[in-house]
């Protein structure tokens, strides 16, 4: 059965509809931040309400062990304990499930939650889950996102350009801590 012109623009104007409202929903700088739960690499459930009273590096990659979701979440970690110092705890959130989660934490010694959203309703909560333009081919997927959020739950500052070899850098210049 061939694509009609109308089913075709139907279905571009929706993606377009999808892709506004994805972007409409990024939280930004003073706004609350959205409340998660989910399940780590270890089968436990965790929620935002975990960190209150700590400051929170909420970061949301792509996928487990391809090259640039791996040096963020090494480079976070090689510093971890230096965030845990300035009073800050780290937690990665993909598409992946818990059981990749466990693989990729334990083949690089993650020291820090990572959170399976398999049904992309965190991704989508944080307005990360949207339109990709990949060498002119069009999907949905995750955009590398961090979210640094205060003791009370609120977000003090957003990364959408993420240097993901040296990411740790690129918040400690932007935060001047």
């Amino acid at each position: 059965m061939p694509v009609t012109a109308g089913f075709y623009y139907l279905l571009t104007y929706i993606c377009d509809v999808r892709k506004n409202i994805t972007a409409m929903n990024l939280p930004k700088a003073g706004e609350k931040a959205p409340d998660f739960q989910g399940i780590n690499q270890d089968g436990k459930m965790i929620s935002l309400s975990d960190y209150i009273g700590k400051k929170l590096i909420l970061y949301f990659y792509p996928k487990n062990d391809t090259p640039g979701c791996t040096a963020e979440a090494c480079n976070l970690n090689d510093n971890y304990a230096a965030w845990i110092e300035k009073g800050f705890e780290v937690v990665g959130i993909s598409p992946d499930s818990s059981g990749s989660h466990r693989k990729f934490s334990d083949k690089y010694g993650l020291k820090f939650n990572l959170i399976a959203d398999t049904g992309k309703k965190i991704l989508q909560d944080y307005g990360v889950w949207g339109e990709k333009n990949m060498y002119g081919k069009k999907y949905f997927g995750v955009n590398r996102t961090t979210f640094i959020i205060d003791e009370q739950g609120f977000i003090i500052e957003v990364f959408t350009k993420v240097n993901t070899k040296n990411h740790t850098e690129q918040i400690i210049k932007t935060l001047n801590i």
